[in-house]
């Protein structure tokens, strides 16, 4: 179909052939569609999840309280592939109603709660823990606003700019070029919030910089979509400095590992149930 061409109809329909690369695993209703218990490891943290840019953020949160020695936080990370439809599954969705990794339920607690919505975890932890947020009202707003920042904008880097540069079957000059300008608009914003700050939120190093960083330091560095040279990202130095400063923290480079089964063999952990699975369970190791 010519760009331009498409009337909506009074009523929408689905079309289970349309929607690209991922159609096969989207479709315009809730719930599950097969029956299947989720597994549980020996940690009372478990965590079902993939390393797409959201799911990196839970792991780097929970590898970063490791390595400041909160022992509380040991987790084991049971992979989910969505191309395969599991965040479909009856134990999947008990956890996660909208289908969506991250998700993760904590059995130190009885009853044990469930925690959706990678913002949602990232802050039940930091709370959990008392760690990588502030404690005092203006920095802790300060973090929590760009935390809902980066929740808010996200879906226009995904599903929009994402969606139409790299999977959508065909494509169109409009919804690329609007997406295209707000997703520099949004590096931009950063790149000056970054001019005077060593790290999102101020000086100190907190979730709003893991929530960040999967999404707009991957895109930076290149690793989503391809789009580094598209968009320009190197122009945008103060957001340059402070992607490769994070990018080198033992923590971040463990957690990107996790739940991962692409790339280089070295880069992946499928699953992780202990801290000796980096050295033993990596995929490069088996």
């Amino acid at each position: 179909m010519a760009e331009g061409t498409y009337t909506p109809p009074k009523i929408w329909q689905w079309d289970a052939e349309s929607g690209g690369r991922f159609a096969s695993i989207n479709r315009p209703i809730a719930g599950p569609t097969h029956e299947k218990t989720l597994p549980v490891g020996k940690h009372p943290l478990q965590l079902y999840s993939l390393a797409t840019p959201n799911g990196v953020k839970v792991t780097i949160m929970l590898e970063e309280l490791l390595e400041r020695g909160f022992t509380g936080a040991e987790y084991d990370a049971h992979l989910v592939v969505i191309t395969e439809g599991q965040q479909f599954s009856s134990g999947f969705v008990e956890v996660n109603p909208n289908s969506k990794i991250p998700a993760m339920r904590d059995h130190s607690v009885n009853p044990s709660v469930r925690i959706f919505e990678s913002g949602a975890i990232l802050l039940y932890l930091a709370e959990k823990f008392g760690a990588f947020i502030p404690t005092d009202v203006q920095g802790r707003t300060e973090c929590l606003s760009w935390l809902f920042w980066q929740m808010g904008s996200a879906p226009m880097l995904g599903g929009g700019f994402g969606h139409f540069y790299a999977y959508a079957p065909e494509k169109y000059e409009y919804p690329i070029n609007r997406y295209a300008m707000e997703v520099k608009r949004q590096l931009d914003v950063l790149d000056r919030q970054l001019a005077s700050r060593r790290y999102i939120a101020g000086d100190e190093y907190t979730i709003a910089d893991m929530a960040i960083w999967p999404w707009y330091g991957a895109l930076v560095k290149n690793k989503v979509y391809e789009a580094a040279e598209f968009l320009q990202t190197h122009t945008y130095r103060n957001l340059v400095r402070w992607t490769e400063e994070i990018a080198e923290r033992p923590a971040v480079k463990r957690g990107r590992m996790v739940n991962r089964v692409w790339g280089a063999p070295e880069g992946q952990l499928p699953e992780r149930h202990d801290a000796s699975d980096f050295d033993n369970r990596r995929s490069d190791k088996d």
